[in-house]
């Protein structure tokens, strides 16, 4: 992972605090880059979850993006959104759609709509065949029950306010098409034929890491992945990637330039010696002192994923 041609990035100031609230999660994905499933058990500590806020509040974060896993499925989910909100914070909930048809999360829908929460609900293709290829039996109807769910509460809908913005994933190793055709294409099909609305589509790229990689390998395609995305490399990307404003926080929360790294275990690399873990680890509380602006990014291979072709960012594409 040292060894990389990758260029050298700082952050340019903290805008967003993406938190692994837990590993656990009610789907399996293939191409899920944090092996989350139903039989993880890691979850956030209600000690680190509590720092959460003061953290907000002390390097005036504009937003915290929550995922998971299903970060649903914490018990302090929604006592963290309200909190959030409460301070102002756009509050994003990376939703698989099907949770909101689990027993105990009937109300959840309208619970995020409450609180002015922004959904964003991954749907790898328009097609059943393409979703369930790569979510499992009988997804794709769930995640339809779902989008109408959240459509008849107002998200959506115009002048609501209430965002939905919706995430592709290509089925296997390849880089995503062009963003705003595949969004046209969304819109018409989704809206002939399920009578669904949405914001926008994110295309994001798979990145070779965790659950995904393991695939490739036994495939035998990894290398190949690798050397496309190292060749479709664009420099134009690098101003937009998204660890140079955020930071991403694990279930223990420990600091990470990306939610990608925190699954190499790619430690933050701005304060390698902070006293306040045991391990010398960066932690959240650590924010609290320290303002992390203008830190070295640790950088590796995998980081061509977001600046490959039209680069790939949790945001979706950086460039038309």
């Amino acid at each position: 992972m040292a060894a990389t041609a990758f260029p050298a990035l700082h952050r340019q100031g903290l805008d967003t605090l993406q938190v692994n609230l837990t590993y656990r999660c009610n789907q399996a994905c293939v191409h899920c880059h944090v092996n989350a499933g139903p039989s993880r058990t890691e979850s956030m500590t209600a000690d680190t979850l509590a720092l959460i806020p003061p953290v907000l509040a002390a390097r005036a974060v504009r937003c915290l993006d929550l995922t998971g896993g299903a970060p649903e499925l914490h018990p302090q989910f929604r006592d963290l959104v309200r909190r959030a909100r409460a301070l102002g914070v756009e509050v994003i909930d990376r939703c698989n759609l099907t949770i909101l048809q689990e027993p105990g999360q009937e109300d959840l829908a309208a619970f995020l709509a409450a609180e002015g929460v922004t959904v964003v609900a991954s749907l790898p293709c328009y097609l059943q065949a393409n979703v369930e290829r790569q979510r499992g039996s009988g997804v794709f109807r769930r995640s339809i029950d779902g989008l109408r769910q959240l459509n008849a509460l107002g998200y959506g809908q115009p002048g609501t306010g209430l965002e939905l913005n919706l995430v592709f994933n290509p089925q296997g190793p390849v880089l995503p098409p062009e963003q705003e055709p595949l969004e046209a294409d969304y819109r018409r099909v989704l809206a002939a034929d399920h009578g669904v609305v949405f914001n926008r589509l994110y295309a994001l790229a798979n990145m070779p890491v965790q659950r995904f990689a393991a695939v490739l390998s036994a495939q035998g395609q990894l290398e190949g992945y690798l050397e496309l995305l190292r060749r479709s490399h664009r420099d134009a990307n690098l101003e937009q990637v998204m660890c140079r404003q955020l930071i991403s926080v694990d279930w223990q929360g420990h600091l990470y330039d990306c939610d990608f790294n925190q699954q190499l275990g790619l430690r933050l690399a701005g304060d390698a010696a902070a006293a306040a873990d045991p391990a010398g680890r960066p932690h959240l509380r650590d924010l609290l002192q320290r303002d992390p602006s203008g830190d070295p990014i640790q950088v590796a291979d995998h980081c061509f994923g977001c600046t490959a072709g039209s680069g790939s960012s949790c945001g979706g594409a950086l460039a038309a």
